[in-house]
C-alpha cells in the first residue's frame, strides 16, 4: 500500500434496494419506482460517448476501491474508460492519468508511467500527471526522476503542492529534517482542501523517521480528523502504537475497517500480541491466497509482515519480502526485508535494502 495524493469526484448515485416477495407484484401506475439501479448503472451507455460521464464514473469507483480495499472496483472504473482507452491515438490525457491510476493501485508501475507519458506528450501542462508521476517513482525509489517530476509540477501546478512534492521527497534523500522545517511552516491553509491531510501524512511519517514519536501521533491524529476515511494515514498511525506497543489502541482504531488486508494485518498482528487470535489470521491467508491465485498481489509487503510477524515463519517472510522489493521501494519496504532477513539469520539477503538506504542517504530511525 502506498501513498499517493489523487482527487477522487464523488458522484451522488442511490444504492440498489431489493425486497424477497413471493409473488410477482405488479405497479399500479407507470411512475412508480420498483427499485433504483447499483452506482454507476445508469451510465453505462452514456459513458461510450460523454467523456463527462466516464471520467467521474471511473473516479467514483476508483475511490471506491480505496475505501473498501475492494479490487473489483478498479476493474468497473477500467471498464468505464474503455470506449475512451480503444482510440488510442486520441485518448483524452485524463482518461490516460486515470488509468495510470488504476495501473498504480494494482502496483504495475511500469504501465502507469507508460500511460502518465502518453498523457503528457499531448498536455504537458498536466498537474496531474506529473504529481501522479512522481508519486509512482517515489513509491519505486527513482528518487532522482521523481524529484524532476515535481519541478515540471512547479510550473502547471499549485505552489504550495509543488513544496510538498519536493520537500517529501528531500525528507527521504539525506534532507529530512530540513524538509520537515519546512513542511511544517507551510501552513495548511495554503493547500487546496484535498492535499491538506497529505501534508499531515508526510509530517507524521517524517517525525517518525526522526524518532518523534509524539509529533508524529500529533500529526496523524490531525490529519485523520480532517479525513477520516484516509486508511493509508490510519495504517500508518497504528503501525506508530504497534511498534510503541499500544495494541488495543491499534484494535479500537481499526474496528471499522475490517474488509481491508493491510487494516486486518494490524489487527492480527495486536490480536495476537494479546493473546486473543481470532478469525482474522484465517481471512487474512484467504485473502493472501486469492490474490496469488488471480495473478494480482498487490499487498506483498503485508504478506511479509503477516509470515513474519503472525505465522512467524521467517523464511517465508524474507521470500514474499524480496519480492516485494523487486516491485517496490519504501522505507517500509526495506524495514521488512531488513527485519526477516534478520530472523531468517539470512542478514546477506538484506543488502538491497542496505545497499539501497546508503544510495539514497535515507534517515530512519527504525531502520
Amino acid at each position: 500500500m502506498q501513498r499517493a495524493l489523487l482527487p477522487v469526484a464523488v458522484l451522488a448515485l442511490a444504492a440498489s434496494i431489493g425486497t424477497s416477495l413471493a409473488a410477482p407484484y405488479v405497479p399500479r401506475d407507470n411512475a412508480e419506482v420498483l427499485a433504483e439501479l447499483p452506482p454507476g448503472a445508469a451510465h453505462v451507455a452514456a459513458r461510450v460517448v460523454r467523456l463527462d460521464v466516464a471520467l467521474p464514473l471511473a473516479q467514483f469507483y476508483i475511490g471506491r476501491a480505496r475505501a473498501t480495499g475492494d479490487l473489483r472496483y478498479l476493474g468497473y472504473a477500467e471498464a468505464a474508460l474503455d470506449p475512451w482507452l480503444t482510440r488510442k491515438a486520441t485518448a483524452p490525457p485524463a482518461v490516460l492519468v486515470l488509468r495510470a491510476t488504476i495501473l498504480q493501485s494494482r502496483h504495475a508501475f511500469a504501465g502507469s508511467l507508460e500511460e502518465l507519458d502518453r498523457a503528457l506528450a499531448a498536455q504537458p501542462d498536466n498537474a496531474q500527471a506529473w504529481l501522479t508521476r512522481s508519486t509512482v517513482l517515489r513509491v519505486m525509489g527513482r528518487y532522482t526522476e521523481a524529484a524532476q517530476s515535481c519541478e515540471q509540477l512547479s510550473k502547471a501546478g499549485d505552489a504550495a503542492i509543488t513544496t510538498l512534492c519536493t520537500e517529501s521527497l528531500r525528507g527521504l534523500t539525506g534532507h529530512l529534517q530540513s524538509a520537515y522545517a519546512t513542511v511544517v511552516a507551510l501552513p495548511v491553509q495554503s493547500l487546496p482542501e484535498q492535499a491538506r491531510a497529505w501534508r499531515y501524512s508526510e509530517l507524521g511519517e517524517m517525525a517518525e523517521r526522526l524518532g518523534l514519536d509524539v509529533a508524529a501521533e500529533r500529526w496523524f491524529k490531525a490529519g485523520l480528523q480532517l479525513a477520516p476515511d484516509d486508511f493509508y494515514m490510519r495504517a500508518a498511525y497504528s503501525d506508530l502504537l504497534l511498534r510503541n506497543g499500544r495494541n488495543a489502541e491499534v484494535l479500537h482504531l481499526l474496528s471499522e475497517y475490517r474488509s481491508m488486508e493491510p487494516m486486518l494485518l494490524r489487527i492480527a498482528i495486536a490480536e495476537k500480541r494479546l493473546g486473543k487470535p481470532g478469525e482474522t489470521i484465517a481471512l487474512l491467508a484467504n485473502a493472501f491466497a486469492v490474490e496469488q491465485q488471480r495473478g494480482d498481489p498487490v499487498h506483498r509487503r503485508e504478506q511479509a509482515r503477516f509470515l513474519l510477524d503472525v505465522k512467524q515463519s521467517p523464511e517465508q517472510a524474507l521470500a514474499a519480502a524480496l519480492e516485494n522489493w523487486n516491485v517496490q521501494r519504501e522505507p517500509e519496504d526495506a524495514l521488512i526485508l531488513i527485519r526477516a532477513a534478520q530472523a531468517a539469520h539470512r542478514p546477506r539477503a538484506a543488502a538491497p535494502a542496505l545497499d539501497f538506504v546508503r544510495a539514497a542517504k535515507l534517515e530512519d530511525v527504525r531502520l
